[in-house]
């Protein structure tokens, strides 16, 4: 029996048209001429700017996009058409050829949105989502995969400085393109949106001026009522989608470290005619976060473009991490709904659990860091979960969704989760 599915797996597979696709912000890849647009810091010849040290910079980024060997990447942070034609040039010379490539053309912005593509692309445009400097472009690129329209849309919204209302502007126009689409179309959003996959909970009071509402959650739809759509959750003929960061676990969720501070900015988000077994689809759990050794130093942190004391080092890549996620035609590749039960602690521990279990009224008893144990009173076990950043109050009572569980370093642990309920002292007391 398991070998005549896995004869099938291997025969569709090898009928279908498998697609591997990435996103990289490679952090302010400048050339050598003045264009007067540039960054202080990349004036060519000025900062030890200097050729050697810009051809060890495309160089590096080669590296990097050769060694994640997809066939479509978008990238940010690229200065213009002429330093992506000499990063070709480069990625050539390394042993990985693109043979196309489409990047924005806003004018007096110092970086552009682009992409690098193995396959050709049908058709190009712009979305344009306000002639400021702050707003970039929206990269558009449409592809035929298996004569069915594919397309890809390459983000680089808002640095975190400015006010959410940036941000959501950008969603917005994306938004009014998509619906443009037509149900049933099928396209892929990344980029770096400057934005948690759960924005929603971290949203700074100094720049709340949107009523709690945020670009990559409310407009984009990805979540509903406050909780994330999960694949089960996306319905034909809904505009919504799935974050394909909830495919990892909650403390493998970033692609950037600011000071500590762990970020999924870089995002691939899919709509539901990704997930519905027909066209093309997501590779359940193929979403990865590239992460090699030479990508960080020994201390653990990344080894981004080195710029100390107004002086280029000549060293490292970039301040953000590749997100990578496949897709296939293989008709096997359909999503199945997951109910949740409601369930107690000492289930999780059950040899052949199902996820998603639903964990009422449970008590956090102790916290530490990244990490807390929590307590039910009709259990007899209970159970870390680990990934919780600010989620949790020590003392307090709430009801978890729990998505999954591993072992980690000898102890079994909760590291996928959602809180559907929090009880505060008033609530507990009336009931």
């Amino acid at each position: 029996m398991y070998k005549l599915l896995f004869f099938l797996f291997l025969t569709l597979s090898l009928n279908a048209t498998t697609l591997k696709i990435a996103s990289y912000n490679v952090e302010n890849l400048f050339d050598m001429q003045n264009n007067g647009t540039e960054y202080k810091a990349y004036k060519p010849n000025h900062h030890n700017w200097t050729r050697k040290n810009f051809q060890k910079k495309l160089l590096n980024i080669s590296e990097v996009i050769c060694d994640i060997n997809a066939d479509i990447i978008g990238l940010q942070e690229i200065e213009n058409e002429h330093v992506l034609k000499l990063l070709k040039k480069s990625l050539k010379n390394s042993g990985c050829h693109y043979k196309y490539h489409a990047i924005t053309h806003k004018k007096s912005s110092a970086i552009q949105v682009a992409l690098l593509s193995k396959i050709p692309i049908t058709s190009v445009k712009e979305i344009i989502v306000n002639r400021k400097l702050k707003y970039r472009h929206i990269l558009e690129a449409k592809f035929m995969v298996n004569q069915k329209s594919l397309y890809l849309f390459v983000n680089h919204w808002s640095s975190k400085r400015s006010a959410e209302s940036s941000r959501m502007a950008s969603a917005k126009a994306l938004v009014k393109r998509l619906k443009s689409l037509g149900k049933g179309s099928e396209y892929i959003l990344l980029g770096d949106f400057n934005a948690d996959y759960d924005e929603y909970l971290h949203l700074e009071k100094k720049h709340n001026d949107t009523e709690g509402k945020t670009g990559i959650n409310h407009v984009l739809k990805s979540i509903n009522n406050e909780k994330f759509f999960r694949k089960e959750h996306l319905n034909s003929g809904d505009f919504s989608h799935y974050n394909l960061w909830l495919e990892l676990a909650n403390y493998k969720r970033w692609s950037h470290n600011f000071y500590g501070n762990k970020q999924a900015l870089d995002a691939i988000l899919i709509p539901n005619t990704l997930l519905d077994g027909q066209g093309i689809d997501y590779v359940d759990n193929s979403f990865t976060v590239f992460k090699k050794r030479y990508l960080f130093h020994k201390e653990g942190y990344i080894f981004r473009w080195e710029y100390k004391k107004q002086r280029h080092k000549g060293r490292g890549y970039s301040d953000h991490l590749a997100v990578v996620a496949h897709f296939s035609t293989s008709e096997l590749y359909s999503k199945k709904r997951k109910v949740p039960t409601v369930g107690t602690i000492d289930k999780l521990f059950h040899e052949n659990v199902i996820f998603p279990i639903l964990l009422k009224r449970v008590k956090v008893t102790s916290k530490e860091k990244n990490k807390v144990r929590i307590f039910q009173k009709e259990s007899k076990k209970n159970i870390l979960i680990y990934g919780t950043k600010k989620f949790f109050t020590l003392g307090n009572v709430y009801d978890v969704m729990v998505y999954g569980c591993k072992n980690h370093k000898g102890e079994y642990e909760v590291i996928d989760f959602e809180i559907e309920k929090r009880y505060d002292a008033l609530t507990l007391t009336k009931e």
